[in-house]
């Protein structure tokens, strides 16, 4: 299965140019409870915010950069190539740029919807034509921040 994860606001945006523009210790949380032993496909910027490559799960980086990456990182240069195969449970986590190019082929949404409008400029693709709401948690406020988790799956055709 192909799930994307993602943390976005009311116009869907993902981030600012300074980075994530919220601050939701359960969104963190809710993510590596998630995605605990999966496979994450993530672009370059995001790559670079890691120090390290958390142990428990498969990290591979979309980059045209040759360069080295981090130990337990793995460089996908084809990303047409790397999803004619996928590894199983792939997660798409990121950026903005990773989503646009990969939402075709996600089976499932798994997002944190957050109430407000953060001025991103990065921003999730549009999906709710080719996706319905499966489940919903009630809204919660953290930090003054009020978001809820919502899964959604693709429309069969």
């Amino acid at each position: 299965m192909i799930r994307a994860i993602a943390a976005i606001d009311d116009k869907r945006g993902l981030a600012t140019d300074a980075g994530i523009p919220w601050d939701i210790p359960a969104d963190v949380a809710h993510e590596r409870q998630l995605t605990k032993g999966g496979n994450m496909l993530m672009g370059l910027a995001t790559y670079k915010e890691f120090d390290t490559a958390p142990s428990d799960r498969q990290w591979y980086v979309l980059t045209d950069v040759d360069e080295p990456l981090k130990p337990g990182f793995h460089a996908v240069t084809d990303l047409a190539a790397f999803m004619v195969q996928p590894p199983k449970d792939l997660w798409l986590f990121g950026g903005a740029g990773v989503f646009a190019q990969t939402i075709s082929a996600a089976d499932e949404l798994c997002l944190t919807r957050i109430q407000g409008d953060f001025h991103c400029t990065k921003f999730f693709p549009e999906f709710e034509a080719d996706f319905e709401l499966t489940t919903q948690e009630p809204w919660q406020t953290q930090n003054n921040q009020t978001f809820r988790f919502e899964t959604w799956t693709r429309k069969k055709s």
